[in-house]
């Protein structure tokens, strides 16, 4: 069992930053590949930005491209989602996930919130335009 805690979420102006944060419980946080997810009231959770075990390789929804950076520190067992020039249309709780390794990693099961294994509870991220 695997255990995930987001932070870093709050209040931003629109074009400002926030940089959140993903603990994870377990010794073995290298072995998943881990992912960001957003969701709004009456819609469906939207991937946002996927990483690799190693951090070689990362995915990215095409609407935060150049404005949002995952990345990972498996020696603190923690993911990262660095996001700039936030946008109001940024709003939403955000969610970190952990896929186990089983396939290749594609952008494809990056994106895909049925191929995750664990889920955070979600930090709110809120933008004021």
């Amino acid at each position: 069992q695997v255990q995930l805690a987001e932070s870093g979420g709050g209040l931003v102006q629109a074009g400002g930053s926030l940089r959140l944060s993903c603990v994870a419980s377990a010794r073995t946080f290298s072995n998943y590949r881990m992912g960001w997810f957003r969701q709004t009231p009456g819609k469906a959770r939207e991937f946002v930005a996927g990483i690799s075990r190693g951090g070689s390789t990362t995915y990215y929804t095409d609407s935060v491209k150049g404005r949002f950076t995952i990345s990972r520190d498996n020696a603190k067992n923690t993911a990262y989602l660095q996001m700039n020039s936030l946008k109001s249309e940024d709003t939403a709780v955000y969610y970190c996930a952990a896929q186990g390794p089983e396939a290749y990693y594609s952008q494809e099961r990056a994106q895909a919130p049925s191929l995750y294994d664990y889920w955070g509870q979600g930090t709110q991220v809120t933008v004021s335009s």
